[in-house]
């Protein structure tokens, strides 16, 4: 598993006793008493990196002597490294590396008098993060931390990297050789564009055959579609909002969530993109939930007026968080809006209105309370384990490893016990406080309720989602078990996959819906041998007449189509 571990903030890691007896158990070399005689002499100095994970968590970061500022790398890739330009010749007795959460298992550190030959003066692979204060010798005029194996699925991200040592005279004001790191995004530009695949899926996982290049284009070319037909102003404010003329109203929170996390994800191909996005959050934030700030009301009419009683949708509101934590990677929070402290602020109402704080499930909105009868049902499409990944890392706020680990448990037990042949879920799950089981009739929506319907079509793409990005092995079983079954009850061919399915596998309704075909394509890209399978229900997506009247089928295959071609991310 690949959970982001707990964050280690500097007011804890910097405790004396507790640096101390990491050094003393991790570090070859002990710190002797006598550091104060040297300089520390990297301190606001230059400093360029391999990358960086967005634009605001740069390489002079790590040199400023904050202990609230950081660099970060990208996520996902070895090696990366780190490097400070000291301004001359020093002789290097000691460096400091204050770690965030997402440290290096194996780096080394080394010097260099041009910036190009390196010679090792240290190195380890058994880093555990925390702080490494690490006594060493060597001279030169750069210093740089490389790092070679990551001691988490993210990045490396650094606090702080102190430099201490002696020089013979002033350093340099600037440096005079600055070899040229690798690209960072233009300021105010997306930091992961769109067809950029900076931010690499688990190991093994398929993608459609066809070359990248041709692969985005065919997302490209459908979001234009979907964005011509969907995206819309119609009630001024300068507000956009995603209309639904397939849904009970014309305007819904999942609607405006889909729109908000798909703007953010397009940055870079869509100069508009950052528009879009600001102009659904302005409708968001002028909509919100009539029972808890911070959410936003489920239903709008014709008017952009809130509707029956103006309360929550849970699947909203987990998209337009995510959306805003998408938005502040891409963009940063310094604009008109400060996308993450939005975030936060939803993540948290989401935490206080929609998590069931018994079961730490999700709820159906925060209109159920203790002791009505829909308290103890989840509905299976809003168990999204990114998001809950996403949050966690946002806030640091370990409850979100809870309900993350607690879905994933359910996910397992509900395809174990009630579809042990097909691994599909219900639409909606009663019983949550006792024994979890699907409905056995109309609890909510329809008589379905308790069968792999309008909701329920979606869980391949949202567990697949998670799957393909952490490599979580819970979220892969449960992926590759929906995908063994349904190519195997098709035949290989998606036009065979039906509308609706009772959990044993017995068809609802004939048809051909993307609600329902399109997601597989994300199960299928965890099994090796699904290639061509994977390849077919591409093709039936090319393939299959674009609807603009049917918003959730066209809004659905949309968010696949990024997330087979490699361009869905987790922030």
């Amino acid at each position: 598993m690949h959970a982001r571990p707990r964050l280690r903030h500097p007011s804890t890691i910097l405790i004396p006793a507790l640096a101390s007896a990491l050094i003393a158990s991790v570090l070859v070399l002990a710190a002797p008493p006598g550091f104060a005689a040297d300089s520390l002499l990297s301190q606001g100095r230059p400093a360029t990196a391999s990358s960086s994970e967005d634009s605001t968590l740069v390489p002079a970061k790590a040199f400023d002597g904050s202990g609230s500022t950081r660099w970060a790398s990208v996520e996902g890739h070895d090696p990366e490294w780190l490097r400070v330009d000291l301004g001359q010749s020093a002789t290097i007795s000691r460096v400091k590396l204050t770690w965030e959460a997402a440290y290096g298992k194996a780096y080394r550190i080394q010097t260099s008098a041009d910036g190009s030959a390196w010679t090792d003066v240290y190195s380890t692979t058994a880093g555990d993060g925390a702080v490494d204060d690490l006594t060493l010798s060597g001279t030169g005029r750069y210093v740089r931390l490389y790092g070679t194996a990551r001691g988490t699925a993210y990045g490396y991200s650094l606090y702080e990297m102190e430099v201490y040592g002696s020089t013979g005279g002033n350093p340099s004001p600037t440096p005079t050789v600055t070899p040229t790191p690798t690209p960072t995004p233009t300021a105010g530009g997306p930091a992961v564009p769109f067809g950029g695949h900076t931010i690499p899926y688990a190991a093994g996982m398929l993608r459609p055959g066809g070359g990248q290049a041709a692969l985005d284009q065919k997302v490209v070319d459908y979001y234009k579609r979907w964005k011509a037909a969907f995206v819309k102003q119609n009630c001024g404010n300068g507000w956009y909002q995603i209309i639904s003329p397939d849904a009970d109203h014309p305007y819904v929170a999942e609607a405006q969530g889909y729109g908000m996390v798909i703007a953010a994800t397009m940055a870079g191909a869509d100069p508009d993109a950052k528009k879009i996005f600001d102009g659904l959050l302005k409708y968001v934030l002028a909509h919100p939930s009539s029972i808890t700030p911070g959410l936003l009301a489920a239903e709008q009419d014709t008017s952009c007026k809130s509707v029956n009683g103006g309360d929550s949708a849970t699947d909203g509101d987990l998209d337009v968080a995510y959306g805003l934590l998408l938005a502040d990677r891409q963009w940063g929070s310094a604009g008109a809006y400060d996308y993450k402290q939005l975030a936060i602020k939803t993540i948290n109402a989401i935490k206080s209105g929609e998590v069931n704080p018994t079961t730490k499930l999700m709820k159906l909105g925060d209109w159920t309370s203790s002791g009505d009868q829909y308290y103890w049902i989840s509905r299976s499409s809003d168990w999204m384990i990114d998001h809950f990944r996403a949050f966690r890392k946002a806030t640091g706020d370990a409850t979100w490893d809870t309900v993350r680990t607690n879905h994933q448990n359910l996910i397992t037990s509900q395809q174990a016990t009630y579809a042990a042949s097909t691994g599909l879920l219900a639409d909606f799950v009663v019983n949550t406080n006792t024994t979890p089981k699907p409905a056995s009739g109309q609890v909510l929506e329809d008589p379905n309720d308790g069968k792999y319907w309008w909701n329920a079509c979606r869980d391949p793409w949202r567990i697949g989602a998670d799957a393909v990005t952490s490599g979580d092995a819970k979220s892969l079983a449960a992926a590759r078990k929906l995908n063994t079954w349904i190519k195997g009850k098709t035949g290989g061919d998606p036009s065979k996959i039906a509308v609706g399915y009772s959990l044993s596998g017995t068809q609802i309704s004939s048809g051909s819906e993307p609600a329902y075909f399109a997601p597989f394509a994300v199960a299928a890209m965890t099994d090796s041998g699904s290639q061509a399978w994977l390849d077919a229900l591409w093709n039936k997506m090319l393939n299959t007449s674009f609807t603009p009247t049917d918003y959730f089928s066209t809004s659905i295959q949309l968010q696949v189509m990024i997330t087979v071609t490699g361009n869905h991310w987790v922030p």
